[in-house]
């Protein structure tokens, strides 16, 4: 029976060739490496991955998909089918010890961010993530301090991960086309931790906060969390606007306001 794509999942699938085997040579499968899809749905970035590696896990949430995706590409090698929300998933237990997993997928434009988040917390088990986004959040993701689009999820991501877009998709590849353009990027997690940030959750609220009023001046955005004395110990002009401070400048406030918190 055929599977008719669901609102509530936020299914799209791809279907065009041409660009599933772009995604094939962006991720570049190699047999040995632990490759975890997201999201597989009808399994076309699947076949190629279980193809070129033998052995493959996939976390799907919907489970009228599961009994077809064993079926249809069980013959080309081990996969292991993961019935559960990517949202709730733990990564660290899947790596097991040492191993580092490069995550792939065609990400629920709904759930997108929060799925970002919740991959980048255990960005310590990670080698790479290539995955499928809206445009607008991948450009988001990638743009420099200056641009009108530098924000809270630039600086977070970037905090964690050297960002590439890599190509572009649109409506047309997936069933049914939605109406926004798509694009493929790829994160990679720096090996050491990238800007020695001391207290990521005090980093997150200096960042929601300076952005979450971004056309305020520094000093009224971040009015209670930052004060005169410590921008000026961190060479800040508080006259500034969020989108002027680089991803390095965010961690070196929060990495002062730490130690100000620690002093008193």
């Amino acid at each position: 029976m055929q599977h008719h794509p669901r609102k509530r999942f936020g299914q799209n699938f791809l279907h065009d060739p041409l660009v599933i085997e772009r995604i094939h040579s962006a991720v570049a499968p190699r047999p040995g490496e632990r490759i975890v899809e997201i999201g597989p749905g009808q399994g076309a970035i699947t076949a190629g991955l279980l193809r070129a590696l033998g052995e493959l896990d996939v976390i799907e949430l919907d489970r009228d998909l599961v009994a077809p995706l064993r079926e249809r590409l069980s013959p080309l090698g081990e996969l292991r089918i993961h019935n559960a929300d990517a949202l709730r998933f733990d990564f660290r237990a899947l790596a097991g010890d040492g191993d580092r997993l490069r995550l792939v997928g065609n990400l629920p434009y709904n759930i997108s961010t929060p799925l970002l988040f919740h991959f980048l917390e255990q960005a310590d088990c990670i080698l790479d993530l290539h995955l499928m986004l809206q445009k607008e959040v991948v450009e988001r993701i990638v743009a420099d301090p200056g641009d009108k689009i530098y924000g809270r999820l630039s600086v977070m991501v970037q905090s964690v991960c050297e960002a590439q877009s890599l190509f572009r998709i649109g409506p047309g590849a997936f069933k049914p086309a939605p109406r926004v353009e798509s694009a493929f990027m790829r994160l990679r997690p720096f090996r050491e931790d990238g800007y020695a940030i001391a207290d990521r959750a005090l980093h997150a609220r200096i960042v929601a906060a300076a952005f979450g009023q971004r056309r305020k001046t520094l000093r009224n955005s971040l009015s209670g969390l930052v004060d005169q004395a410590l921008f000026e110990e961190a060479e800040i002009d508080p006259t500034l606007r969020p989108e002027n401070l680089s991803v390095a400048t965010f961690a070196r406030l929060a990495n002062l306001a730490c130690k100000s918190i620690i002093k008193t």
